[in-house]
């Protein structure tokens, strides 16, 4: 049974290959991931990988993050990082355009498992409290995190407490969201 932040997760999702159907005629592309496997991958062109959403075989959690630190992690964050494999997904919170943060495959997980670890021992080292990133922006020096104590989502300035709440849980958020479909790939994929 899913829980809801799955729930929200599979409906943006469907949303943002149904925008990329609608705009473009087909399932999602991606210039960044020829040549890396993944049970994503619906067809492969000379200069993008065509994929759509896969469920996240065999069932894992963020453990590893949560044993390196000894710190335990909101559900919301293991239910979105460990139920579908999937691009990055561009979409648009309000007047903020970001790239929601997915994991393309088993390797690619373990890749976001060592970089939560290595963002959670620097908010440490800074005192400041737990945040799970979900999301990149334009800048470099903000991103989209779920805070690990209240379960907020916030848009944080990293290395600081600038923090400013942009939905009361990760469901929520990512109800909120449109997606994006990228200008710049090529129109005849």
């Amino acid at each position: 049974m899913q829980n809801e932040v799955q729930q929200a997760l599979a409906a943006f999702s469907e949303r943002y290959c149904e925008a990329w159907r609608q705009q473009r005629g087909c399932l999602p592309v991606s210039d960044e991931y020829i040549g890396i496997s993944s049970p994503c991958i619906v067809s492969t062109h000379p200069d993008a990988v065509e994929w759509q959403p896969q469920p996240f075989m065999p069932e894992d959690s963020l453990g590893a993050v949560e044993k390196a630190l000894d710190i335990v992690i909101q559900p919301d964050a293991h239910a979105f990082y460990a139920s579908q494999y999937a691009g990055d997904m561009a979409a648009q919170h309000e007047d903020v355009a970001l790239t929601l943060l997915q994991a393309w495959s088993q390797d690619d997980f373990r890749r976001v498992q060592e970089n939560l670890i290595g963002h959670l021992v620097t908010q440490k080292r800074l005192k400041l409290s737990p945040t799970i990133f979900i999301a990149t922006l334009d800048s470099e020096l903000d991103v989209i995190s779920l805070c690990n104590l209240t379960g907020e989502v916030v848009r944080e300035t990293l290395g600081t407490r600038q923090r400013r709440v942009l939905a009361p849980s990760l469901s929520a958020f990512l109800n909120q969201l449109s997606p994006l479909c990228n200008p710049f790939l090529l129109a005849s994929v």
